[in-house]
């Protein structure tokens, strides 16, 4: 048999930032202290239907609050990678120079700058020759375009013709 969590017990993680709306619906009687086999069938609908909506607003605000986290950490780590990339393009300058420094003594500063600016023309040149290619196999969205294409027929009572 599973074992009930203890509602009034510290919750941790996302869910510790979600109040606490309602009760968990449980199988005891509320209305009069009656026996469910002795309350009316609208009596059981109507607290089953409370139950559930007090379950859904429960689930959509830990779901807010785990969206909320969650995002919050990517943000942190999207701020830390934008850092980086700027830090890795300064890098790359200052190596650029360098090189144009250092060839500037074998042939001159502008002949080296030609030369360090053709390396950099080709390097470009592979990298959106093979991001092309990458590009070109991406698969599409076939599953959402075959399920957008069966709607139509669903609205007009043919699913026989989404097979």
């Amino acid at each position: 048999m599973a074992t009930v969590p203890d509602p009034s017990a510290p919750r941790s993680g996302p869910a510790a930032s979600v109040p606490r709306t309602g009760a968990v619906p449980s199988a005891t009687p509320r209305a009069g202290g009656a026996d469910p086999a002795e309350r009316g069938l609208g009596d059981l609908v109507g607290e089953v239907t409370r139950d559930l909506s007090t379950l859904v607003r429960q689930e959509i605000e830990l779901a807010k609050a785990e969206a909320k986290q969650s995002a919050k950490q990517a943000g942190k780590g999207a701020g830390l990678l934008a850092g980086a990339g700027y830090g890795a393009g300064l890098a790359v300058l200052f190596a650029s120079i360098a090189l144009w420094w250092a060839l500037g003594d074998l042939m001159g500063l502008g002949w080296a700058a030609l030369v360090v600016a053709v390396l950099w023309a080709v390097v470009a040149a592979v990298l959106a020759l093979v991001g092309r290619s990458q590009v070109r196999q991406a698969p599409g969205m076939e599953g959402t375009t075959d399920s957008l294409k069966k709607i139509p027929h669903a609205l007009q009572g043919e699913e026989e013709k989404n097979r």
